[in-house]
């Protein structure tokens, strides 16, 4: 299907919802689920956890806020990147809020 410039594309859903908090929405619930179900204990995982709640909040109120989601997900990447099993959930978050604006330019 062809879409013009500025289109945004029509979820399946019927209500309007935008499909980038669509995708947020999903890929926080993933990893909410898999972080809780993750039977290794970690110093961090309350970090985690909290700004999976942000995020959500931000979602369900249909104003995210991109620098805060930004940070959001570099805490959450802190807090639990070094547990492989849960990298391809952490992987889908990033991708989600990234819809949002894209990649920040690198500094020189």
């Amino acid at each position: 299907m062809l879409r013009s410039v500025g289109q945004t594309r029509v979820t399946g859903r019927g209500n309007g919802e935008d499909p980038r908090a669509a995708e947020l929405r999903a890929a926080v619930a993933r990893l909410r689920r898999e972080l809780a179900g993750h039977p290794a204990d970690f110093s961090d995982r309350g970090i985690a956890e909290d700004e999976l709640a942000v995020l959500a909040a931000m979602v369900a109120a249909g104003d995210p806020e991109i620098p805060r989601m930004r940070r959001s997900l570099l805490l959450i990447a802190g807090a639990i990147g070094s547990v492989s099993a849960l990298s391809p959930a952490l992987m889908q978050v990033r991708t989600a809020v990234d819809l949002f604006g894209g990649t920040p330019p690198r500094r020189p």
